[in-house]
């Protein structure tokens, strides 16, 4: 073989050397690029759990502060409430004369009023009622002296609280009373903020005799 044939032998193996040279070093390359992306891929996810366990840990604490925040406003007195111990729960047909104004309790009709939210223009029939604050219900009752804003107040706040009702009574000596069974508050205001103590404590609170009674399919 003469000495160009040679040369070009070599040239030819020199050449397959450094093709393969190269190739591995583009192999080497991608290699990294992709444990580099791997590397990026798993911080980012760990970053997002930890944020998301972070936000889910909030969460579940804040539900948690706000919970304890409901149960210490059910267990908090309430200046001013008025309890009348045990009372009897017969059902009767004739008219009960009740020893408080309005009644809290005592003997009652067989058949509720409606009280999921329930807000009547006219006086109630007080054995019916009372039924349903057996139920669980929080019964508003108002006079003459309770306000526009006061009656316009107490009414959004009924309807949208299940378990509870209003109507006028004009006999009684307070303005406003809220009542519940065995249980009762009078205020001046609807503004006043035992209202809503008294809803949060009271609306199917501790005194409720039958709870989760129907408070529908009752009397309008």
């Amino acid at each position: 073989m003469g000495s160009a044939s040679k040369q070009s032998s070599k040239n030819k193996q020199q050449a397959g050397l450094d093709r393969r040279a190269r190739i591995a070093e583009l192999r080497a390359v991608e290699q990294r690029r992709d444990r580099r992306n791997k590397i990026v891929a798993i911080v980012a996810a760990c970053v997002l759990v930890a944020g998301t366990g972070g936000a889910i840990a909030w969460v579940l604490k804040d539900q948690s502060d706000k919970k304890h925040a409901q149960e210490a406003a059910a267990n908090a007195d309430i200046p001013g409430v008025k309890t009348f111990g045990d009372l009897s729960r017969n059902h009767v047909k004739e008219k009960v004369t009740y020893p408080m104004t309005p009644p809290v309790g005592g003997d009652h009709n067989a058949i509720w009023l409606d009280c999921m939210g329930h807000v009547y223009d006219q006086p109630v029939e007080n054995e019916r009622a009372v039924h349903s604050l057996e139920h669980g219900a929080v019964w508003v009752t108002y006079n003459g002296k309770a306000t526009p804003d006061d009656i316009k107040t107490l009414s959004d706040k009924v309807k949208a609280t299940p378990y509870s009702l209003m109507s006028p009574y004009p006999d009684e000596q307070g303005t406003i009373t809220l009542n519940a069974w065995s249980t009762q508050l009078v205020v001046d205001s609807a503004s006043d903020p035992r209202v809503n103590q008294f809803f949060t404590k009271y609306v199917q609170g501790k005194q409720t005799q039958e709870p989760g009674a129907s408070c529908t399919m009752g009397q309008m």
